[in-house]
């Protein structure tokens, strides 16, 4: 891996660099995903049936496309014992983390005045799972879980058949494990439609989650406002803040975790060591040789790899903030008060037994988080993704009474008479001067 010297213009030229994996600068697809959800929009079943044929080769009509109780038993069949046992074992952690975060209704009761908040869920949730290439029963848990434990009604996913017509069985054993409600075999742009317009065969939902290709991403961008969504992801990304005592083989096997995932994905180090980042740099070079994804891992860390060697922690925590990276990790000497100057992160892991796949798999945070430094806003999915919050009002007419005027006199410096007269009538119906 490349070693740098930590400076206000190597940190400015890496920033430059890595946001060129946004979503945003996809805009060459955008005309092909547009015209792919008017499509989907004006033609619905039709379309939802022919894109399926042209990107995935697969036959599907009205008949087919929702997947029977008898193809998961069949997947069922399929997945190892060892494997469903390890799907159950994450599915645990996950939803007893992702219970901790239900937020409660709310009331308070004071002289005449109650004021509340209503805490309700989303009605349909709608779960994109990719297919193709990829196989994520993990992101399958991590997108459904929180959505069931915030009491969303109906849950329904979305993911690209096979030539075959049928779905990878470990992704449809996740789904019912984790309790989605049902599956329509549809992937790519036109399943970001479908969910977000309906279908004669696919619900509208209210809001839409999960990962997926730039032609998910886009899909996802142009029909927010008609329907909600998660978040927008780019390329995975990973970033480790450590000192000399940090294990060079433990970071190394760490930033390759990430690079792994493909070409445009993110791996980096930030350390007070020059001979850390000499090890490190060594590591890496004897994983890369034997690891199977090894074209993958080069091109990644060809792009967008780095090695930062700074002066200062203090400067090495200021540039973790800057980048504001999706996994991060902390292995120094006091990792949990460098964990407290930590401002922007997806998710933060501290300590060297804390590795990144951890969060994939098993430790129960979501690993459905913020990148291409959007952490400066965004959190981890959560169980707020699903979940509104109406404000509850309730004045008697003495509460309301010492307050009129004011009201009223707020009102009418915005030119808002009709807002005035609304309060002024009730404690004056005999005045019909509104003005």
């Amino acid at each position: 891996m490349r070693i740098l010297k930590l400076t206000e213009e190597t940190q400015k030229d890496i920033l430059e660099n890595l946001l060129k994996r946004s979503p945003n600068n996809y805009g060459e697809f955008e005309g092909r995903v547009n015209a792919i959800i008017e499509e989907v929009r004006a033609k619905r079943d039709e379309a939802v049936f022919a894109y399926t044929k042209q990107f995935d080769g697969a036959e599907i009509s009205a008949d087919n496309i929702l997947v029977t109780e008898d193809e998961i038993r069949e997947a069922y069949e399929l997945v190892d014992e060892t494997l469903l046992s390890v799907i159950r074992k994450s599915l645990v952690n996950i939803k007893k983390y992702h219970e901790k975060q239900l937020p409660n209704s709310w009331f308070t009761t004071e002289d005449g005045v109650i004021l509340g908040q209503k805490v309700t869920a989303l009605e349909t949730a709608g779960v994109y799972v990719p297919g193709g290439k990829a196989v994520y029963p993990s992101s399958v848990l991590m997108n459904v879980l929180p959505a069931k434990v915030a009491g969303v009604d109906r849950i329904v996913m979305c993911t690209p058949p096979g030539r075959d017509g049928k779905v990878y069985p470990s992704t449809l054993v996740a789904a019912k494990e984790a309790g989605v409600d049902e599956i329509y075999k549809v992937g790519g742009a036109q399943a970001i439609a479908a969910m977000a317009f309906g279908t004669e065969s696919i619900p509208k939902v209210d809001k839409i989650v999960g990962p997926g290709n730039i032609y998910v991403a886009l899909a996802k961008k142009a029909v927010f406002g008609y329907v909600s969504i998660d978040s927008i992801a780019g390329p995975s990304e990973i970033l480790v803040l450590a000192d000399e005592i940090a294990n060079p083989r433990y970071v190394a096997a760490d930033l390759l975790s990430q690079a792994e995932h493909d070409e445009m994905a993110s791996a980096i180090l930030i350390t007070t060591s020059q001979k850390l980042a000499d090890e490190v740099s060594k590591e890496v070079d004897g994983f890369v040789a034997e690891l199977s994804r090894k074209e993958i891992i080069q091109k990644s860390l060809d792009h967008y790899g780095y090695i930062l060697v700074a002066d200062t922690m203090d400067e090495a925590i200021a540039t973790v903030n800057e980048i504001a990276s999706e996994h991060m990790e902390i292995v120094t000497k006091d990792p949990f008060h460098v964990m407290t100057k930590i401002r922007n992160a997806g998710a933060i892991f501290i300590g060297e037994y804390s590795s990144e796949p951890l969060g994939d798999y098993f430790a129960g945070p979501n690993h459905v988080l913020p990148t291409n430094g959007t952490a400066k806003f965004f959190s981890a999915l959560s169980v707020d993704e699903f979940i509104k919050k109406s404000s509850i009002i309730s004045f008697s007419r003495e509460a309301l009474a010492p307050l009129s005027e004011d009201i009223q006199k707020f009102a009418k410096s915005e030119g808002l008479t009709a807002h005035a007269n609304s309060i002024r009538v009730r404690f004056d119906e005999d005045d019909t001067n509104v003005n």
